[in-house]
């Protein structure tokens, strides 16, 4: 069956993009779906009581998905992508609900007049990259302004493009501006952080650091363990996790595989060069199956699109060459360029992808066909994933992964696992077959613990370990003390070998380094700048242990080096000060709203359906 599946796999994300959104919410309409059908008119969210309609969003995923397979060249995006691709769309769009909402708020509006100012004066990027637009490699004013004027503008939908960007950026702007205003930084300012990162300090110290005491630890009472987690909450939240076994099937890539995958490639490039258009060639062949229905057209733009060696070979070329054929990650590629004006260039691409040889694959297809079949369960038989894979002779593996991110074991990516994990599967659930250009995967969740803010009882022994760390760095202060107190009647030297303790020293640092021994922004550090030379601390507490230490030299910041550079660091410290406002007030705008996120009801009721 997979063998099949392989040879069908250039269509599959064409029936994707029609399914995903027009085949699945004309399911959902139907009322299979019971007390909660998905419809045209199902919010995904709510935010602040405004609707955002689960169709609007799976279109904007979708369009997203397409672009990223595009950019890509061909790379089949795994359930993680897709996951990622669908938490970057949903914030994005509950930011512009709340973004919208504080321009109604706030009285922010935009005027025609001000759209054809924004238009003639301030050009965004997509236009001032656009070749056409160019003069010896720079934008030029008079050829845009004369682009405004012309009916190509109108004609061409370059109006309607900028009227919509405008209307969307000017509120920003003011927005921005908004909050931004009254920013300001002083000298005094200005010099405390030139100083801050020029100062520099050498300390003499003796560290008593703190290891965890398992008698401290377990003489602490759950009274004590409570009162610390009700204080420190924040401290333990965590993304989702989740415990899975998983099995591999690795498929195997030899050098005649790759060498079969380049003679293929030669094949075409000698098909196109008798006269046969790479368009069509494309089209029939290219494993990229997004650029392929197009000709293999991966449209225009600059550097840094593509993986450096296609990128390399790309801008070799001329106008109209074929290439040879270029080995990357994702196969082997012919790249032709239909355009080249400046960095822009004009591509099209066919990909054949490194495949086992068809012995090899019909093989490690057909044992992923049976493990598939020998594992497949209902949340109640979960060990059966167990004995599919000592029956094929396969190991089990157990790995980790976390809420939005990729599961990884032994250092490499795990595909989709993590993905299925946290969209509503149940502990004992066994996962359908996922496959990458690697092998074969099938994954058991063994135990999921939601994310967000924790319960005492999932982080007790962390919280034991912290308290425990605490109670012992206190306990350390009494012989710092007897220290500091010996060190001052002679020397910090003399003071450590009468009570056997090792002094070390520090290399020249300042404020904000990293410190051997001291590590960075720590208290230590702090107090290397506050004592004068040659001065023995008091016991300085960290959150690792208790220091105490003597100031061997200090260097102060160059004013004179500050003066000359002034100006251009409070532009800096400004613009600095400026985003931090912005951010701020973003993530405050979001903490304040209410937003009901519906996604994981939504899909949990999808998968109750398809069970």
């Amino acid at each position: 069956m997979l063998q099949q599946m392989r040879s069908l796999a250039k269509y599959i994300w064409v029936l994707v993009a029609l399914v995903f959104v027009g085949g699945f919410l004309l399911y959902q309409t139907s009322g299979l779906m019971g007390r909660t059908p998905v419809t045209s008119t199902t919010p995904v969210a709510v935010v602040n009581g405004r609707e955002i309609l689960y169709s609007e969003w799976t279109a904007c995923v979708q369009n997203e998905i397409q672009s990223e397979q595009q950019r890509e060249a061909g790379h089949s995006l795994t359930q993680d992508d897709t996951r990622r691709i669908q938490n970057s769309v949903f914030n994005q769009m509950i930011s512009e609900v709340l973004l919208q909402q504080e321009y109604q708020r706030r009285g922010i509006f935009v005027t025609d007049d001000e759209v054809r100012e924004f238009a003639r004066y301030a050009p965004p990027p997509w236009v001032t990259n656009a070749p056409e637009l160019q003069t010896e490699g720079h934008f030029d004013p008079e050829k845009y302004r004369r682009l405004l004027t012309s009916p190509q503008a109108r004609q061409g939908g370059l109006l309607v493009q900028l009227e919509a960007y405008y209307r969307s950026e000017i509120p920003r702007e003011k927005l921005f501006d908004q909050i931004s205003s009254g920013v300001y930084v002083t000298d005094a300012e200005l010099w405390r952080s030139w100083r801050d990162a020029h100062d520099s300090a050498q300390v003499t110290y003796v560290a008593f650091h703190a290891a965890l005491d398992s008698a401290l630890s377990k003489s602490l009472s759950d009274g004590d363990l409570r009162a610390y987690f009700d204080k420190h909450k924040a401290d333990f939240e965590r993304p989702g996790q989740a415990t899975l076994s998983v099995v591999m099937i690795p498929k195997v890539i030899t050098a005649a595989d790759s060498a079969t995958a380049r003679g293929r490639a030669l094949q075409l490039r000698t098909e196109i060069s008798g006269g046969a258009k790479f368009e069509d060639v494309a089209k029939r062949e290219s494993a990229d199956s997004v650029s392929g229905a197009n000709g293999g057209a991966l449209g225009r733009g600059g550097r840094n699109r593509f993986a450096p060696e296609f990128e390399k070979a790309a801008y070799a070329l001329k106008v109209g060459e074929v290439s040879e054929p270029v080995l990357t990650q994702f196969g082997y590629h012919l790249i032709r360029v239909d355009e080249h004006k400046g960095d822009t260039l004009g591509l099209r691409h066919i990909l054949i992808r490194i495949q086992p040889s068809d012995s090899s694959a019909t093989a490690t297809d057909r044992r992923a066909d049976e493990l598939s079949r020998l594992a497949a369960s209902s949340v109640d038989q979960p060990k059966k994933l167990d004995s599919a894979a000592a029956k094929l002779g396969l190991p089990v593996r157990r790995v980790v992964a976390f809420e939005d991110q990729q599961a990884m074991f032994n250092g490499k990516p795990v595909p989709s696992v993590s993905a299925w994990a946290f969209g509503g599967a149940r502990p004992g659930e066994t996962s359908e077959l996922f496959d990458d250009e690697n092998g074969y995967y099938l994954a058991r969740l063994d135990a999921l613990i939601e994310g967000g803010e924790p319960k005492f009882e999932s982080v007790k022994e962390e919280v034991r370990a912290r308290v425990a760390l605490e109670r012992k760095v206190d306990q350390l202060v009494a012989p710092a003390t007897k220290l500091a107190s010996d060190a001052a009647a002679s020397s910090l030297e003399s003071a450590a070998q009468r009570q056997s303790l090792k002094v070390e020293q520090t290399p020249l640092f300042s404020r904000v380094s990293v410190v051997p021994g001291l590590g960075q922004f720590t208290e230590a550090v702090g107090a290397a700048f506050a004592l004068p030379t040659g001065a023995v601390s008091a016991p300085v507490k960290t959150n690792e242990g208790v220091y105490v230490l003597r100031v061997d030299k200090r260097v102060t910041a160059d004013s004179a080096a500050w003066l000359k550079q002034k100006e251009v660091q409070r532009q800096q410290r400004l613009q600095q000060l400026r985003q931090q406002r912005i951010q701020t007030y973003l993530e405050d705008l979001r903490k304040s709203a209410k937003i009901d996120d519906r996604r994981k009801q939504i899909n949990a009721t999808q998968r109750r359906t398809e069970a």
